[in-house]
């Protein structure tokens, strides 16, 4: 769900053309229409799929599954859900230096729509190539759609704000819809019928998306200005360069795998990516401490920069687990039925947006409601909660837990209370996020910084996926304890040291 919340909320300054007259779409620029839906569109693909990708991996192949050991499908689940945040990073950088935001969302979109309907065909290599063409087609749309949002309006449009609160609705609307007809499909009719439902969702984003870009304007149309022909040349070369062998080397790369001429395994891969990340985490943070220049404030608010990269990582890393461990937990423990009637169990995937939906308006409401009496938490307070509030509903899967160890399917209602408190605890936290890294980050490196918070979550979704793989060896009481200890316990102790980090902001207590 950070996808929905994190890449929809950062504003970027343009100086391009805006539509400060334009008041088409309920008071916003008719642009706004054509990404709303988008986005909606893209989310239904994505969580549509996401539905059904552990299920799908872990079905026997009587059952038109892959057949695959929880361990080994739930190293490929993390694997995929960690990229899908790291390439918004290198996606924005095309976007930047080569061929502008909308075009980088038009071939996202393409790229993410064949790699859903690739999942449509039963073949093993179809099925990785689907993952790897998403992962792709997700980094070049995901980030640059947001920045467009921003781009229709002037730095100091009243109406910004407002805007990115209805395209993160249109996020939500896609989220919640998607489980309901994509998991429906896939688990009652066939797995890849599923899959190609995505597939359609993702082609009529396309389609209105190319319908309506003309109310776009120039808004996110061209690469960042280099300055002079010449640099732009430069930069196009160096661009086109690197993405074409990143790009060629990991087709080549997939293909050896699937085919078997390169001996490596899914799990194998998935290991390398974890030293990958944890290098690349450790690198980056060596440099921004280690790195000479830092005012002593400056340098103070970077300290507190790891200490939320470190708590949003953990928070994300349980809070992912919705389309791994709780995935499975619905599936195989959990009593789908309701009044007598059965329903697929890839729609408990859906709370999560139903509740932000109705619960979004009364977190804001009462932000607002605490800061005009000056009772607001800190950011650092705020983010204890949220981690408390995962854990706890962990803690409640410890109960449900014990209960289905018995050989019973326990109520629905267990995993309604847990998705209520991931989301209390999603929207205590996500949205702080962005807000304290754009605070707390040097001017001339805010850009850097905001990337951190995508890397928290790409490390967050690779251990929420790994963790599953213990769903078959450890005891279900003793690995929901585990992860509810980790939660609850990270949230006290960032609670007590609430105070000190705030000190460090240099702001009042």
């Amino acid at each position: 769900m950070l996808a929905r919340m994190a890449m929809s909320a950062a504003p970027q300054a343009s100086t391009e053309p805006v539509f400060p007259t334009d008041t088409g779409f309920f008071g916003h620029p008719r642009g706004l229409s054509t990404l709303f839906f988008t986005e909606m569109w893209e989310r239904f693909s994505y969580y549509g799929m996401r539905a059904l990708l552990i299920l799908f991996m872990t079905a026997p192949l009587t059952a038109g599954g892959l057949g695959f050991e929880t361990g080994q499908a739930a190293a490929i689940y993390g694997l995929y859900t960690s990229m899908v945040y790291m390439t918004t990073l290198p996606g924005g950088w095309i976007a930047d230096r080569l061929i502008g935001a909308q075009r980088a969302v038009l071939y996202g979109g393409i790229l993410i729509a064949c790699g859903h309907f690739s999942m449509a065909f039963p073949s093993l290599m179809t099925f990785y190539l689907g993952l790897f063409l998403i992962v792709i087609g997700t980094g070049l749309l995901k980030g640059n759609v947001s920045v467009i949002v921003g781009r229709l309006y002037a730095p100091d449009d009243v109406r910004r704000d407002a805007a990115y609160s209805i395209f993160y609705m249109g996020i939500n609307l896609g989220a919640m819809i998607a489980p309901l007809v994509c998991g429906y499909l896939g688990q009652r009719v066939s797995w890849h019928t599923g899959f190609a439902a995505a597939g359609v969702g993702m082609t009529l984003g396309l389609i209105q998306y190319s319908a309506g870009r003309k109310h776009l304007g120039v808004a996110g149309l061209h690469p960042a200005d280099a300055g002079s022909p010449a640099e732009t040349a430069r930069r196009r070369r160096s661009a086109l360069v690197w993405s074409a062998a990143v790009i060629s080397g990991c087709a080549l790369f997939g293909i050896g795998a699937a085919t078997g001429v390169l001996p490596v395994t899914a799990t194998a891969v998935a290991d390398v990516a974890g030293y990958f990340l944890l290098i690349v985490t450790v690198a980056f943070f060596g440099w921004l401490f280690f790195s000479p220049g830092w005012t002593p404030e400056e340098r103070k608010r970077l300290y507190v920069i790891g200490v939320l990269f470190l708590a949003a990582a953990l928070f994300w890393s349980e809070f992912e687990q919705a389309g791994s461990t709780l995935s499975l937990f619905a599936d195989r423990d959990t009593n789908s039925s309701l009044l007598g009637w059965a329903f697929p169990s890839s729609w408990f995937q859906s709370m999560n947006a139903l509740f932000i939906i109705a619960c979004a308006p009364v977190f804001a409401w009462l932000w607002v409601r605490l800061g005009r009496r000056g009772k607001e938490p800190s950011s650092t307070a705020k983010f204890a909660v949220g981690l408390m509030l995962v854990g706890a509903g962990f803690a409640v899967l410890v109960v449900a837990g014990t209960i289905a160890q018995q050989g019973v399917r326990v109520s629905p209602l267990w995993l309604t209370v847990v998705y209520l408190l991931h989301t209390w605890g999603e929207l205590t936290l996500s949205p702080v996020g962005l807000s304290a890294m754009s605070k707390l980050a040097p001017v001339r490196i805010g850009g850097l910084v905001m990337g951190v918070w995508f890397l928290a979550a790409s490390v967050g979704n690779y251990i929420g996926g790994r963790l599953a793989a213990f769903y078959e060896s450890m005891p279900l009481p003793t690995l929901f304890g585990m992860v509810a200890a980790f939660g609850v316990g990270a949230g006290i102790v960032l609670l007590l040291l609430a105070r000190p980090i705030t000190r460090l902001e240099g702001r009042p207590q």
